[in-house]
């Protein structure tokens, strides 16, 4: 993932969210605690399956099969932050999303403040066993490829 040119990162994917900072994510140091960002990132996901691909996770769930996060910069409470979410490979039962976290410090300086890659896999609600990602799914996420 290129992350020299904001713009055009911005504009390589296709769905982005807001994601608000509360008082509580920001810990001793100031700065929204680490374990926080698996949060964001997940609102993300969630938000993206839903409004992107229609998703019903009560018939076919998904869960986190691995997920890779590079802190580039601290998270303040002033600061606007975006997710950015794409599908960037669909397999028989899994699938990969690239997520960012970009947006402005409290001086408007815009930055990307984490990355994240996250291997999602599909799995039936009643058995919790992985299963093939719908078609009807998969046609939505394919296009981001």
């Amino acid at each position: 993932m290129d992350i020299q040119n904001l713009d055009q990162l911005r504009e390589s994917f296709p769905f982005t969210t807001p994601i608000q900072i509360r008082f509580s994510d920001i810990d001793g140091y100031l700065h929204v605690n680490n374990g926080v960002y698996f949060s964001y990132f997940e609102h993300a996901r969630a938000v993206f399956l839903y409004e992107s691909c229609g998703w019903n996770v009560m018939t076919v769930g998904t869960v986190v099969g691995r997920i890779e996060i590079d802190y580039v910069k601290p998270i303040h409470l002033q600061d606007e932050v975006d997710a950015l979410v794409r599908c960037s490979r669909v397999g028989n039962s899994s699938f990969d999303l690239e997520q960012v976290l970009i947006g402005k410090n409290g001086k408007g300086e815009e930055m990307i403040f984490a990355k994240c890659k996250c291997i999602m896999v599909a799995v039936d609600m009643q058995t919790m066993k992985p299963v093939p990602v719908p078609a009807e799914y998969r046609a939505k996420l394919t296009p981001a490829l």
